[in-house]
């Protein structure tokens, strides 16, 4: 019996140490990098059930509203979490987290000039299905202005971080969306040589699963391996 293998392909991969991203000038390693081995907690857990959520950790719209709903477009994301052969990936812990509508994070160090809502929290949860299906609503981020040249801008973006049977298997990555024009301007995205590992960032517009006059829908598939695979960014820098 063959084993089923799908080497990644590091070449569609961002280099750790791309000017253009200046924050990447101070973060990329500077030496030869060195393997070590993954201790026991690493490698045993954590293990994420159904009990372990809230009813509305998937809804940001309504997980952190006090006096009222949180302003701007309402959206459903959602979408299939797959290996590299089209298999389910259930019980995955997806988690997300963003700026507001006005593109500001809730966070004592985001001094952008955009208001904080007071109904919005910007983060949620949820767990894969049988089929690896997951579904969040949420308020469209805004893009916000960023110190790395004078005039560069970040696009409307979700954070995505996916959990497996151990913190060992966490994986990071950013879901944009279709259409936005500033995805080909942003210094992270034009880190990636590689237009087809982009659009596995890109969330395409789905309206077959919008609710009518309450919210548009965008698809996000993710492919953990594979030809397919979607691009993540912690994955191991120099790795062969």
């Amino acid at each position: 019996m063959s084993k089923e293998l799908v080497h990644r392909n590091y070449d569609s991969h961002p280099p750790a140490f791309a000017p253009g991203y200046k924050t990447s000038v101070l973060r990329s390693p500077r030496n030869a990098l060195i393997s070590l081995q993954n201790s026991l907690s690493e490698i045993t857990g954590p293990i994420f059930g159904a009990k372990d959520l809230d009813p509305l950790d998937n809804d940001l719209i309504m997980n952190y509203a006090k006096d009222g709903l949180p302003i701007g477009e309402r959206i459903i994301v959602h979408g299939y979490v797959r290996d590299g052969f089209g298999r389910p990936m259930k019980n995955t812990l997806v988690e997300v987290w963003q700026a507001n509508a006005g593109g500001r994070y809730r966070h004592k160090k985001d001094k952008y000039l955009a208001p904080i809502d007071p109904n919005f929290g910007g983060c949620g949860r949820v767990l894969t299905d049988e089929n690896g299906y997951y579904f969040f609503r949420t308020i469209k981020p805004g893009p916000y202005p960023w110190r790395n040249q004078a005039s560069d801008w970040r696009p409307s973006h979700i954070h995505f971080s996916l959990s497996g049977e151990s913190f060992a298997q966490r994986l990071i990555t950013q879901m944009y969306f279709e259409g936005d024009p500033l995805i080909k301007q942003c210094p992270i995205v034009k880190t990636i040589n590689n237009d087809d590992a982009i659009r596995t960032l890109i969330a395409e517009l789905d309206t077959h699963a919008a609710v009518p006059l309450d919210s548009l829908a965008y698809r996000f598939d993710l492919v953990l391996r594979g030809h397919r695979a979607t691009l993540f960014e912690n994955r191991t820098q120099g790795a062969v």
